[in-house]
């Protein structure tokens, strides 16, 4: 049965490759229109969370589901079909296509299909969405980082996912590039987009965040508002260690 307001739920969710847990007992729900971070140490299971939500792997144990309806057991592109959209810790952009091309693959085979067209206007409102529509006819290979990040996030908006998965999006960014995409992250949360968000940038977990998830060693240790995650003496301890906490 579908929890009141929760779009995305994970239940008791299990990942293990051979002998490696990778994500032990997972449960957590998104309510619609809440941006949620996954945050913890690197290697505590963040990304694989994020790829069973997307489809990417299957749970060894355990169901997500979406508005009620078991996703888990579904491929990928079922997945995205039925509305989550992602990104990805290293940007993949499609290399042979320019950067309106890229974008307008994201609204040909994305949540709700659009053509010819109707596919081209929406692909260029999605690259003005992120400021990059003057650029609409570049190659990919010209763009700096963030401008590279910036396609990827407008070809997922142009798939107009009903939830949008943001892994590490802002990592690798300069002070000038993490203010823009703080800023462009901050336009979606305003838009009510429901949002997962892994990310090591505290400042941003801060200020973006509605509520908190938090991994180590793949089992969720915590869970609350980001000020209330991030005074936790267990969250402290496990990004510290011992002698810091």
């Amino acid at each position: 049965m579908r929890q009141s307001g929760a779009i995305l739920s994970v239940k008791g969710v299990t990942k293990r490759f051979g002998g490696l847990v990778a994500v032990s007992n997972m449960s957590f729900d998104v309510a619609e229109h809440e941006m949620v971070g996954v945050i913890g140490p690197n290697g505590s299971g963040k990304t694989t969370m994020m790829n069973m939500i997307s489809g990417a792997f299957k749970p060894s144990e355990g169901r997500i589901s979406m508005k009620g309806r078991v996703i888990s057991d579904l491929p990928a592109q079922r997945i995205a079909r039925e509305g989550v959209g992602r990104t990805f810790q290293l940007v993949r952009l499609l290399p042979g296509l320019s950067v309106l091309e890229n974008v307008k693959a994201g609204a040909v085979f994305g949540h709700r299909k659009r053509w010819g067209r109707e596919a081209d206007d929406f692909a260029h409102d999605m690259l003005d969405r992120v400021g990059l529509d003057a650029m609409s006819h570049a190659p990919v290979s010209s763009l700096t980082y963030i401008d590279q990040k910036r396609v990827e996030l407008a070809r997922t908006l142009a798939g107009e996912p009903e939830i949008l998965l943001l892994d590490e999006w802002l990592a690798g960014l300069n002070p000038t590039e993490l203010e823009t995409g703080v800023e462009l992250i901050h336009a979606l949360r305003d838009e009510g987009r429901t949002v997962v968000m892994v990310e090591h940038v505290m400042d941003a977990i801060r200020s973006l965040c509605d509520r908190c998830v938090v991994m180590s060693s793949g089992a969720k240790i915590a869970e609350g508002s980001p000020d209330e995650v991030l005074s936790n003496r267990e969250v402290i301890r496990a990004y510290l260690g011992d002698d810091d906490a």
